[in-house]
C-alpha cells in the first residue's frame, strides 16, 4: 500500500494519470447500482465518481491522496456534476452503517489484513440490497508491465473474495484477461478478478 505521499506526487500534475473516462467494468454494469447513495473507494482522480454522479446517483469519493480530490472537483466542474470528496485512509475511515446503496472498488490494492477489515465494514456499511462493484489486478498481472502493483500479495484472487464478502451473494465472480487502456497508468493486457456482490 502506497503513502499518501507516493499518490501526492502522482497526481500532482496536470495530467489524468488514469485518464478521464470511467473504469470499462463499472462502465458496462452501472444499471446494476441501486439509483441511491453511492460511495467510490479509492477513487483517485475522480473518473469513476464522475462518472456514477452523471447518472444521477447521489456521489462520494474517498481517497489516500489530497491531490486525488482535488482534481475530482476539478473533473466534476468540468462535466458539470456534484461529487462530494473526502481525503481518508481505507485502514481507518468509518465507512458507517446501512449507510450505502453502493459502493465501489476499482483497482483499490492494499495489503490483505487492511482489505479483509476494509471488506467487512463494506459490508456493514452497505443498505439490505445493496451493491458492492470490485474490479482489481490478479497475482498473474504481477510483471507484465500495463498497470497495477508489483507485490503480488496487494492483488487479489476470487477465492479470497468469496470468503471476505460472505454472506454477500454474487451477481459476477469472475476473474478474465482483458484489456485495460487507462490513461498512462493502466495499458494493456491485464489480469483481473470482478466481483459484483449484493447484500440482501
Amino acid at each position: 500500500m502506497y503513502p499518501g505521499s507516493f499518490w501526492d506526487e502522482r497526481y500532482g500534475v496536470d495530467e489524468y494519470i488514469y485518464g478521464k473516462e470511467p473504469n470499462d467494468f463499472l462502465k458496462q454494469h452501472v444499471d446494476s447500482l441501486p439509483h441511491g447513495s453511492v460511495i467510490c473507494l479509492a477513487d483517485g482522480e475522480g473518473r469513476n465518481s464522475v462518472f456514477v454522479a452523471s447518472t444521477g446517483r447521489a456521489t462520494w469519493s474517498v481517497d489516500l491522496s489530497t491531490q486525488g480530490p482535488r482534481k475530482t472537483m476539478q473533473l466534476a466542474s468540468e462535466r458539470k456534476v456534484e461529487v462530494h470528496t473526502e481525503s481518508a485512509n481505507l485502514a481507518t475511515c468509518d465507512l458507517g452503517e446501512n449507510r450505502w446503496d453502493a459502493i465501489i472498488s476499482i483497482f483499490a490494492h492494499m495489503p490483505k489484513d487492511v482489505r479483509v477489515d476494509l471488506h467487512q465494514r463494506v459490508i456493514r456499511a452497505l443498505k439490505p440490497g445493496g451493491v458492492f462493484l470490485l474490479e482489481a489486478y490478479t497475482p498473474a498481472q504481477v510483471g507484465r508491465g500495463t498497470g497495477g502493483p508489483q507485490d503480488a500479495s496487494l492483488t487479489m484472487q476470487l477465492k479470497d473474495l468469496r470468503s471476505e464478502l460472505s454472506p454477500l451473494s454474487f451477481d459476477i465472480a469472475q476473474e478474465i484477461e482483458r484489456n485495460v487502456v487507462e490513461g498512462i497508468g493502466h495499458t494493456g493486457m491485464a489480469s483481473v478478478v470482478q466481483v459484483i456482490a449484493r447484500k440482501k
